[in-house]
């Protein structure tokens, strides 16, 4: 092989054994750290076992109101053109680029007893900041961009011909989607169902600072992992092996589903 082709070869293998090095090492040193003697230990632990439990309700929930809410939302970015389109992409993204403390503040202003929306909610009795439910508004807020993007790009690569068959036959608009696109555009919704479970399962800024962090009310995993950081490290390390062992799981599965599917 000569030297201008192998060149391009030996600089790709490069890169991505840097990636690999810069990925691998830190979760090598996280499980490297861990007891077997005292992960169970830890786990059983009644904070470890509410945060847990906390954890995969609140992102369950998270999941199932961002594909309520951003499956509309995809499908008319992927087949409208309308006025303000880009600006409501820019929005829609904007979760994805915004520090979590900053989305957690913006959160707090809007839903908080004196907030824009809060101050009409309070003399109703209702009150999000600091429930379970303000945990469920943050994840929804900062996993919802993952499951949109996957899920317009999923209807924009199907074929217009299946769609343009569907109309040929006098196919209503809901029993093309249903029938149609949406059964063509399954793989990639799963993958946004992945991504948006994920993210939401992990996260932590816009919680502690919606949410506060209340031990069996609005404490998740990872403000747990926080919390045993300040005072027991092998905690920290066995809540934070489990965190990874159930978003592993989680993708894993999802991806095998999704590949699956295609």
């Amino acid at each position: 092989m000569s030297r201008a082709a192998l060149s391009p070869r030996l600089g790709l293998g490069a890169a991505l054994l840097l990636y690999l090095l810069f990925l691998l090492l830190p979760l090598a040193a996280l499980i490297a750290r861990l007891d077997p003697a005292a992960f169970f230990q830890h786990l059983r632990t009644p904070a470890a076992y509410d945060a847990l439990r906390l954890s995969l309700l609140t992102s369950l929930l998270a999941t199932g109101c961002v594909v309520a809410i951003g499956l509309p939302v995809a499908y008319a970015l992927a087949t409208r053109d309308f006025a303000g389109k880009r600006i409501l992409e820019v929005l829609i993204d904007l979760p994805i680029v915004l520090p979590p403390t900053v989305a957690g503040t913006a959160l707090l202003l809007a839903f908080g007893r004196a907030g824009l929306v809060g101050a009409w909610l309070s003399p109703l009795g209702i009150a999000l900041p600091f429930t379970t439910a303000a945990v469920v508004v943050a994840q929804v807020f900062v996993s919802a961009p993952f499951f949109v993007n996957a899920a317009r790009a999923g209807f924009e690569e199907v074929e217009p011909r299946y769609l343009q068959a569907a109309a040929t036959l006098r196919s209503s608009p809901l029993h093309t989607f249903t029938a149609v696109l949406l059964p063509l555009s399954l793989p990639s919704i799963f993958a946004g169902v992945a991504m948006s479970a994920a993210r939401a399962l992990g996260e932590f800024g816009a919680t502690i600072v919606f949410a506060g962090n209340l031990q069996g009310r609005t404490q998740t995993m990872p403000l747990a992992v926080y919390v045993a950081l300040q005072g027991d490290l092998q905690e920290a390390v066995a809540l934070s092996v489990l965190l990874l062992a159930v978003s592993f799981l989680l993708l894993a599965a999802l991806r095998l589903t999704t590949e699956r599917r295609r």
